[in-house]
């Protein structure tokens, strides 16, 4: 007997990948063959093993890119090759979800299989609107029925009488197409035309939108907005609470599509302070940070700490490096000694804690003129100083230092690169959509990024496309750089960090939104 796998049908929740479940995000993580739907969040493949299968199976409203036949052979064939198979769907499977049909046919099949819940958007979408589908003042029932039944076909299968009285919220899954019947079929039973209606697409997501009427004007406020589905109908007098209660879309920057260009691998922190308001990131790592193409002077330096008063750090990056080089030599911290050290700002003093180093000095702005300004106060003359920092990097430290009596040993502890895919990137996605905010978070990544721009745009479009976005940089230097490119500056943070910057946007955006 030939030996079987086992199949996984997974609830992807409603769209953000935040709702997954823990069990859903281990079976994708674990499985051999991951088969997915069209409203899957693309993040949540990310997690999906690089020596596993991918499988698209995409569903769109009118048109199944592979029929539901075939997806059912094709889960119990991978299972079938003892494989682990993860069939990841939007929603919940057993809701609307189609997964009761192909749990059967595993079941025919002899193949062992689970099922993991997921978030519903019944349930999920209408909150994500400020809208509880229950409420002890308004309603203790609902119900949820497919919006895909036509409600005038004769052999429907919901009981429309039984349907329009018998719960308080009616949620509607799918059914922006046949919106004006199922209309008419609530109507023709009872539904008072005055019963406020919701419809909210892409909800859970960045580019949730919602739509709010009653029964007499809700198909007419569809054709006027051009409203189109994935979208959830919720019909009910909990609709009216979304006033009181919405949470999710009216924040500072909601609906803002921002282009985040740090490097891949630093992307991610900046990306989800951004969806904390509301925003939705588009991800285009402009630079990447190797080490230096001669690494002698820097492993050279390192050997000979003991010489050193003062290691400047001007970068979270210079520490990584720093201590990699530490380490290929066999040393560790300890080889610092009686050193002091001195960190630029806040987020390269975290990277120096986390590899169990303590700055002794930070100046409180987070430039290269205030921390040389700050340690001649602190006396310097006649003290050696190390400074392992990027190749290229301006002299400001180095110079004003040497002013102040220290002598400056400036080693390349690494070097910025511009990625491989960022051409690509630029021509395939960046000049195809639309962008609300620009982000850049150094004088590479700035002129990295508008270099690309002009060379496969040209310049007419690329003025274009910068002045119909907000322009934000994380600080003066970065500013002047940009400015110095020909193109204008926006924002710029007050506190030179990541966290800095996303506040500067988010106090832009609350202002500009008081003052409209």
């Amino acid at each position: 007997m030939s030996k079987r796998g086992k199949a996984y049908l997974v609830g992807a929740g409603p769209g953000d990948p935040g709702l997954i479940t823990v069990k859903g995000l281990q079976c994708i993580r674990e499985a051999d063959v991951v088969i997915y739907d069209r409203l899957v969040h693309k993040r949540l493949l990310e997690n999906v093993r690089a020596d596993a299968e991918l499988i698209y199976v995409g569903k769109d409203p009118g048109r199944h890119e592979i029929p539901q036949e075939r997806i059912s052979a094709l889960i119990v064939q991978k299972a079938m090759e003892a494989k682990t198979v993860t069939r990841l769907k939007g929603g919940d499977p057993f809701v609307f979800g189609r997964g009761g049909e192909e749990a059967e046919i595993l079941a025919e099949a002899g193949i062992p299989f689970e099922i993991v819940p997921g978030v519903t958007s019944a349930v999920a979408v209408p909150a994500y609107a400020g809208i509880p589908i229950t409420h002890r003042d308004h309603t203790s029932s609902f119900a949820v029925i497919t919006g895909r039944e036509s409600s005038t076909k004769p052999d429907s299968s919901i009981d429309w009488e039984k349907v329009s009285s018998g719960a308080g919220t009616l949620v509607v899954l799918m059914g922006v197409k046949n919106m004006p019947s199922i209309v008419e079929q609530l109507l023709a039973h009872g539904r008072d035309p005055q019963t406020p209606v919701a419809l909210i697409s892409w909800g859970t997501l960045p580019t949730q939108r919602t739509l709010v009427g009653t029964l007499a004007n809700i198909v007419e406020k569809i054709r006027e907005a051009d409203f189109h589905p994935p979208a959830v109908a919720v019909i009910g007098d909990v609709v009216s609470l979304r006033h009181r209660l919405r949470w999710f879309d009216n924040r500072p920057l909601f609906g803002k599509r921002v282009l985040v260009t740090r490097s891949r691998d630093q992307a991610s922190t900046l990306s989800q302070l951004l969806e904390q308001f509301g925003a939705e990131p588009l991800e285009l790592p402009s630079i990447e940070f190797r080490p230096p193409v001669d690494d002698g002077p820097l492993k050279a330096a390192i050997s000979n700490l003991a010489s050193y008063d003062w290691v400047i750090f001007t970068s979270a990056n210079g520490v990584k490096f720093f201590i990699s080089a530490l380490d290929e030599l066999g040393l560790d911290t300890r080889a610092i000694g009686m050193a002091k050290i001195c960190a630029i700002g806040p987020a390269t003093a975290a990277e120096l804690r986390r590899n169990r180093l303590r700055p002794d000095y930070v100046p409180t702005k987070f430039v290269a003129e205030a921390l040389a300004e700050g340690l001649a106060s602190l006396g310097v003359a006649g003290k050696r100083i190390l400074l392992p920092r990027a190749q290229d990097a301006r002299e400001v430290i180095v110079t004003e230092l040497q002013r102040a009596g220290a002598q400056v040993d400036e080693v390349t502890a690494y070097r910025t690169v511009q990625p491989p895919g960022l051409e690509e990137n630029v021509r395939r996605v960046l000049l195809k959509v639309k962008i609300d905010i620009v982000t850049f978070t150094s004088s590479s990544t700035a002129r990295n990024v508008i270099a690309t721009l002009r060379k496969h745009a040209g310049e007419e479009e690329t003025r274009t496309f910068l002045a119909g976005a907000t322009i934000a940089c994380i600080g003066p230097i970065t500013a002047d750089t940009v400015r110095d490119l020909g193109v204008r500056v926006d924002i710029v943070a007050s506190e030179y960090t990541i966290q800095g910057l996303v506040d500067a946007i988010v106090k832009h955006f609350q202002t500009t939104t008081v003052g409209v």
